[in-house]
């Protein structure tokens, strides 16, 4: 039976339909970017494929730091116009969102350009890599756009936003078997790498623009106008989601950088497939999230918080059964896993692969937590959660690799896992409890103002 006006379709419902549509492009780009990883690291060995994957990470930390979560900005801040079909407001959302784009991608390539300038020797690279590390960080100017991701999200375009990261890594994988094949040099496996960045780019792009004029969102559109204006706390609110958002992936490729840093190559490409694996283990439950975002935005904007709260509960209680089939997998199978997709010599990375998949478990269980929050407009929290942990764990980090190596890290990282989630659901908790406090006093004040305006007319 299908959804009706009377009988429209449960949030969680279109969550799961929505994260199926996800699922089944990014089943495709896991056997995809395993298959290009695979490809890597077999034609380049373990110290190169080491020094491909620190490049990588120092490209994509950086497109993270300056990154601005515009897609956040997008759905929180355009749903309401959307619904209520004021375009003029709308394209200011638009409007701002491209801004933080067009800042982002020119902070992210200055800083890619002149890091690699600067610092190479400090990241471990070869001589003669930092030109090539320049010019990887070029791609940084289309890692940092997001306004199309959070407009596909926005216009319930699932089935498309299934095929970006499943048509970069096909690009990806085409392009190392030529290089595979051919016996190139680390410079055209980057390139390679690089390739697939600008496809997904270019994909969405073109997708967002074609249903922004179907939708007639473009008439009278123009890139200069008001961004801001009438849109309370945005500026505050893209601060923290870029900041937070930073914090939650940069961290990712900061831990490939100093175990690089401190261990060398080898080690270094040990936690980063081990990564790939856990995150790949991990990714369709993960799905849910951009799923949730639109759901949570919603009903935000209708004012539905013990919906918003049912729907996170539901969201955890798959997680949490997802989480332990992720932790039964890799305990049992990880070693087997790495041996047979990226060879003998790949083993070794089973053990703080396990760390890595337990910490992915815990964040797959504790999901809908930082959603409710930004959709709560409360980011500012979860970046303080965020931001407290990080800390932590970096302070900590040295001396525990520099003792325990690499299961230091791994160790470390369950730990950030867990402190994490504690602080979300704490700030979550908080911020809820605030805003039925703040409903039931509107109703309070409405019934006592109802009674005296009726006695003044006599009723």
């Amino acid at each position: 039976m299908t959804a009706t006006a009377e009988h429209p379709t449960p949030p969680i419902k279109r969550v799961l339909a929505n994260a199926g549509h996800l699922l089944s492009g990014r089943v495709v780009n896991a056997v995809v970017g395993l298959a290009y990883i695979a490809l890597t690291a077999r034609s380049l060995g373990k110290e190169t494929m080491g020094v491909l994957v620190i490049i990588n990470a120092f490209a994509q930390f950086l497109g993270e730091v300056a990154h601005f979560e515009s897609w956040q900005t997008v759905l929180t801040y355009g749903t309401d116009p959307l619904l209520k079909k004021e375009r003029t407001k709308f394209q200011q959302v638009l409007r701002l969102s491209l801004m933080l784009d067009l800042i982002s991608s020119i902070i992210g390539v200055s800083l890619g350009v002149l890091g690699a300038w600067l610092f190479w020797k400090e990241l471990r690279w070869p001589d003669g890599m930092s030109g090539y590390g320049a010019l990887y960080a070029l791609s940084i100017g289309v890692m940092t756009s997001a306004t199309g991701v959070g407009l596909l999200r926005l216009f319930d375009r699932f089935r498309f936003l299934a095929a970006e990261q499943a048509i970069s890594s096909f690009v990806r994988m085409i392009g190392c078997a030529i290089c595979a094949v051919t016996h190139a040099p680390i410079q055209y496996f980057l390139l390679a790498w690089a390739a697939g960045t600008f496809a997904s780019f270019f994909y969405i792009a073109g997708i967002a623009i074609w249903d922004l004029k179907k939708r007639g969102l473009l008439e009278g559109f123009s890139i200069l106008g008001p961004t801001s204006k009438d849109l309370p706390g945005v500026w505050r609110f893209a601060l923290s989601t870029n900041f937070s958002g930073t914090l939650e992936v940069g961290f990712t490729h900061v831990l490939t950088m100093a175990v690089g840093a401190l261990l060398g190559p080898a080690q270094a490409a040990f936690w980063r497939i081990g990564k790939q694996v856990a995150d790949g283990m991990a990714k369709p439950a993960r799905l849910m999230v951009p799923a949730l975002y639109p759901e949570l935005a919603k009903m935000r904007a209708s004012g539905g918080q013990q919906a918003m709260t049912k729907l996170a509960i539901q969201i955890a209680l798959i997680g949490g059964a997802a989480a332990g089939v992720l932790l039964a997998v890799s305990l049992l199978a990880g070693r087997w896993i790495l041996e047979t997709v990226m060879g003998q010599a790949y083993g070794a990375a089973a053990g703080v692969m396990n760390w890595q998949v337990a910490a992915a478990a815990i964040g797959v269980m504790t999901l809908p937590l930082e959603p409710m929050l930004v959709s709560m407009r409360a980011a500012g929290a979860a970046l303080m959660v965020r931001l407290i942990v990080v800390i932590c764990y970096f302070a900590a980090l040295v001396p525990l690799i520099e003792r325990f190596g690499l299961t230091g890290a791994g160790a470390a990282l369950v730990a950030s896992a867990l402190a994490m989630a504690i602080g979300m659901y704490l700030m979550a908790r908080r911020r809820l409890a605030r805003l039925a406090a703040e409903d039931s006093s509107a109703r309070t004040t409405k019934d006592d103002e109802g009674p005296k305006y009726d006695h003044a007319h006599g009723v």
